[in-house]
């Protein structure tokens, strides 16, 4: 009998509460019994724009923008290796695992690759942010619990 597939995507970042929310999901919503997709979603900021009114962005914008680049790129290197380490150590066994990187908004980009990609289910973790940091800043779980075209987990660091 053929095991249906059961695809989670976990919303991934540079925080601890995002790295817990990910060894919780695989401590808890994995099993045996369905075929687990794993895929890894880290959301990077859109590149830079400027002007071409502004002279001096012109004039050290290609330096800029590499070295942005390099640095965003050593981010996910950096995210994906934790993700990786935290997976394997808890042996996870029969999931197949993929990373995907998106770039923009955070939520926006959540909840379109959830629906591209037709997930089961969407893990994130909280910040935690009070009401008026969530307030002034906004929260991504909260945009994505409302938004998702799939149940939404969110996971709070104890």
């Amino acid at each position: 009998m053929e095991r249906k597939e059961r695809k989670i995507v976990v919303a991934v970042d540079e925080s601890e509460e995002s790295m817990y929310a990910l060894s919780w999901c695989i401590s808890n919503l994995v099993s045996d019994s369905t075929n687990n997709r794993l895929l890894l979603l880290y959301v990077k900021p859109p590149s830079p724009i400027h002007s071409s009114f502004d002279a001096a962005g012109y004039i050290f914008s290609r330096d800029v923008i590499a070295a942005m680049t390099k640095y965003t790129n050593e981010l996910v290197g950096s995210v994906m290796e934790r993700a990786e380490a935290i997976y394997r150590k808890l042996d996870t066994g029969d999931i197949s695992v993929e990373k995907i990187v998106g770039s923009g908004d955070a939520k926006d980009v959540i909840c379109c690759a959830v629906d591209k990609l037709k997930a089961d289910t969407l893990v994130m973790g909280s910040h935690g942010y009070g009401f008026f940091k969530r307030a002034i800043l906004g929260s991504v779980s909260d945009h994505c619990a409302k938004h998702a075209k799939c149940p939404v987990v969110i996971v709070k660091h104890p």
